[in-house]
């Protein structure tokens, strides 16, 4: 069966396309354009938008997990379970992403992730959860000064044997890396992951400019939750983050919860990155979409309250989800809803290599859509030609 689409007007998300149609065939998108330029089929079922816009679904490249679920159970239960929520709040794809953990429990995780990824699901079949495209390696590379809840014991300086270990056990299915830069080791670790088309994100990192530096040159290319697990800046040794927001080559994440950023931060953030090289992520953990109590972030004990995620006072990831971090990122820099979708969507795509397949909206793609009211919340979503019942 055929279906149409019809909205006030359409973000690809790098062109805004007005009074626009979308004939959908087979999951995927035959004809996109002007209503007025695209023949409506005889007979196709008819979904009309009226007053919204369209978007292409989210990419979250940093998540650890949802719906009561951490990514490092890696069981196909939990990841249907993580994907299935986030697909309810606008995400088409994600990169399940690891905490520092026991080298053991780190070696299991990716093992079973890496399992669940190939053999995807029932669901993922029915195209009603988000599909992972790979995993975001989130220590045990990291410095101890700037480890956030890291288990210190756990983190492990950069070796590339030890690597070369997470990458079997993930069978090749590692596409993100975090890495503290300024460790010994870190260059050429950087380099060797980056040889094997790993994309290397510069965090928890108490590097300084030229550390930093010295690690784009190395291959580095984006960098992970900007203002968070960073050096402070100081304006005669900017640091890491100085580096972050002065660089328009690099990309570089922020989590737009109010918590672990504040608004004016971020509009800073805004104003001094390019508008195609930020990008929005969670970093949600296993609490998120459920009550305040007790959850795990790897195998550490967390606790949330009030919307807020701790261990023992320390930030423990959030509870953020993707639809509202387009909102509140629109809300706190004005920045308009078009772009807002495209730091969700095409720019997490593009620093992956994986614009191709993920987060525009073309003919030939997949169906993944998000309906989004003027403000940027979410009203329903599409993945895969089938409509998603959003919370």
């Amino acid at each position: 069966m055929l279906t149409v689409l019809t909205a006030d007007r359409l973000f690809t998300p790098l062109e805004t396309i007005q009074q626009p149609i979308v004939v959908i065939e087979d999951r995927r998108i035959a004809l996109i354009g002007p209503r007025d330029a695209v023949e409506v089929p005889q007979g196709a079922r008819h979904l009309d938008y009226r007053g919204h816009s369209i978007a292409p679904a989210s990419l979250d490249i940093h998540t650890h997990g949802a719906a009561g679920h951490d990514v490092m159970e890696g069981t196909a239960g939990a990841l249907a379970a993580v994907g299935s929520h986030h697909a309810k709040h606008g995400v088409a794809a994600y990169l399940p992403t690891t905490v520092t953990a026991p080298l053991e429990a780190t070696l299991r995780g990716l093992e079973g992730i890496a399992a669940a990824i190939e053999k995807g699901s029932d669901r993922e079949a029915k195209n009603e959860i988000a599909q992972p495209l790979g995993i975001h390696l989130e220590g045990p590379f990291l410095s101890h000064a700037k480890r956030g809840v890291h288990a210190p014991d756990e983190i492990l300086p950069p070796d590339i044997k030890l690597f070369d270990r997470f990458w079997q056990a993930a069978r090749g299915h590692i596409r993100l890396m975090t890495i503290a830069p300024e460790l010994p080791g870190a260059l050429d670790l950087i380099a060797h992951a980056r040889a094997l088309g790993v994309r290397i994100s510069l965090g928890h990192s108490n590097a300084t400019a030229a550390e930093a530096l010295a690690g784009i040159t190395a291959g580095a290319s984006t960098a992970t939750h900007t203002f968070n697990a960073m050096r402070a800046f100081d304006h005669r040794e900017p640091g890491l983050l100085g580096v972050v927001l002065d660089r328009d080559d690099l990309f570089a994440e922020i989590i737009a919860d109010g918590v672990h950023v504040s608004p004016a931060a971020v509009r800073l953030f805004y104003h001094a990155k390019p508008y195609g090289r930020a990008i929005l992520v969670t970093d949600s953990m296993s609490a998120t979409g459920m009550p305040d109590g007790t959850y795990k972030l790897g195998n550490l004990e967390v606790q949330v309250a009030d919307g807020v995620a701790s261990h023992n006072g320390t930030l423990a990831g959030s509870v953020l989800t993707m639809d509202r971090a387009v909102e509140n990122f629109s809300w706190y820099t004005h920045c308009g809803v078009p772009l807002a979708c495209r730091m969700a969507s095409y720019n997490p795509a593009l620093m992956l290599g994986l614009e191709d397949r993920v987060g525009t909206l073309a003919a030939g793609r997949d169906a993944s859509f998000n309906v989004l009211a003027d403000d940027g919340s979410l009203i329903t979503t599409m993945l895969r030609g089938t409509l998603i019942e959003t919370i």
